[in-house]
């Protein structure tokens, strides 16, 4: 099933982490789709509020993974944009966490060729004037 969600303010991303927190289990995995700035960190940072982690939850852009434990399930938040292949991405260590907690991951397109049914898909876009999400 897709659903197309229009989210042009925050509280309408807030309200759709918090309508899939309750869903989510240990091993589950989200692929994050979507250009700059669309959103999917934001999402992220919801989730983790929604699972009850305390710590500051931010962009692992230039670190690529970033773990939280603090909350009721862990979190694992991978950002691939600037990697350029799957051993990249496998040496990071993400088989490794696959099935530990809730594992989110931004540019999923070098992991796709490996985790092939994601948990969830979402797929942000924002032309600059209106945010919109498409959930698969």
């Amino acid at each position: 099933m897709t659903i197309r969600r229009e989210i042009p303010e925050k509280r309408d991303t807030i309200a759709l982490a918090k309508s899939i927190v309750p869903q989510l289990k240990a091993g589950d995995v989200i692929f994050l789709y979507g250009g700059l700035g669309s959103g999917k960190t934001f999402f992220v940072k919801q989730i983790g509020k929604f699972l009850g982690i305390d710590e500051a939850i931010d962009s692992p852009s230039f670190v690529l993974l970033k773990e939280y434990r603090s909350g009721r399930i862990p979190l694992f938040h991978f950002d691939l944009f600037r990697l350029k292949n799957e051993r990249e991405v496998i040496d990071l260590g993400i088989l490794d966490v696959l099935d530990s907690g809730i594992t989110c991951i931004e540019w999923p397109e070098l992991a796709s060729t490996f985790i092939t049914h994601p948990s969830l898909v979402l797929r942000f876009d924002y032309d600059g004037i209106q945010r919109t999400v498409i959930v698969e």
